[in-house]
């Protein structure tokens, strides 16, 4: 095969992985409204167990739904048990987050993503980024800082939460990429899930053993709930949950092992409009202006650095 037609392979496959990763986005906000609308009714834990029980069966459908047989088989559980744990702990903590904080807010949080998913690209990964790349992603930290106003009387600690996911998803990805040669994503969102449940049921008689805290804020408050039964209709929100992280888990590792994580990690910022106009129509989350200045400056670096990739590209045709 030619330079030319390597070039164009990768091209191909890079669109591919923004578009599994799009759809990925899409469908998570759907998630992230499910767990706003239970309001910490109910435990963490019991939302993750719930879901997770609809996730496992879902993601075995998924790996014979791609032609193979049996169950799945993994040539790196080491580094499938580690992704699955990330992944819990990365959930887990951003829920925990979510229900203490507004829509918007919570994404504006999370566009700090792509600074640690390129940091990590480049540690871990040996990935190569531009210094005006790096200048992008350091104006968006800064935009970051905007939103969360720590000192402030603004600030809400459910940022930490969002903070902890992210740098839990930043490894989930290096992970990922890890494995690209060795794993289907079918497999990977299977064992991923099957982790999940374990991780989930193991952590909970903890949380039971410690009880209610109705003291702490929120966020510590959601995951020390008490369990409690669910009626109809929030019983099926958390098992769509389910249906929706399967989905999601297996296009994000699609995703990212189409293509570079440092040039998927721009395209994260598309959750942000999503997610506004969601908190919007549902509960007339109005963002702040600290939260619209700074995700305006965090929106104009993911341009710009997604700009620098076209043009890298473009020369690298050219040459």
């Amino acid at each position: 095969m030619d330079n030319t037609a390597l070039k164009e392979n990768r091209g191909d496959a890079t669109c591919k992985g923004v578009g599994f990763l799009l759809f990925s986005i899409i469908i998570v906000s759907a998630q992230n409204v499910g767990i706003k609308w239970l309001g910490g009714d109910y435990p963490v834990l019991e939302v993750v167990v719930l879901r997770s029980i609809t996730t496992v069966p879902l993601a075995l459908l998924l790996y014979r739904g791609e032609g193979n047989r049996g169950i799945p088989r993994t040539k790196v559980p080491g580094m499938q048990l580690l992704r699955g744990i990330l992944l819990f702990f990365s959930y887990t903590t951003f829920m925990m987050g979510l229900v203490a904080l507004p829509l918007a807010q919570t994404e504006s949080i999370r566009f700090l993503g792509p600074l640690v998913i390129t940091m990590l690209s480049v540690i871990l990964l040996g990935e190569k980024v531009s210094l005006r790349r790096w200048i992008a992603l350091l104006l968006g930290l800064f935009g970051v800082l905007i939103v969360i106003q720590p000192g402030s009387g603004n600030y809400n600690s459910g940022s930490v939460f969002i903070l902890l996911h992210i740098l839990f998803y930043g490894l989930t990805i290096i992970v990922t990429r890890k494995m690209k040669t060795t794993e289907n994503s079918a497999s990977t969102a299977f064992f991923s899930s099957l982790v999940y449940l374990l991780g989930s049921l193991i952590v909970v008689p903890v949380t039971l053993i410690v009880g209610s805290l109705p003291d702490a804020n929120r966020s510590i408050a959601f995951l020390f709930q008490p369990w409690a039964m669910p009626g109809l209709q929030d019983a099926a929100i958390m098992c769509s949950l389910g249906v929706i992280w399967a989905a999601w888990s297996y296009s994000m590792a699609r995703a990212y092992s189409l293509a570079e994580a440092s040039k998927l990690a721009g395209f994260e910022y598309f959750s942000l409009p999503i997610s506004a106009l969601w908190g919007f129509l549902l509960w007339s989350e109005i963002p702040s202006s600290g939260t619209i200045t700074g995700s305006a400056i965090i929106l104009a670096c993911g341009l710009y650095g997604m700009s620098l990739d076209r043009k890298s590209e473009k020369s690298a045709k050219i040459g």
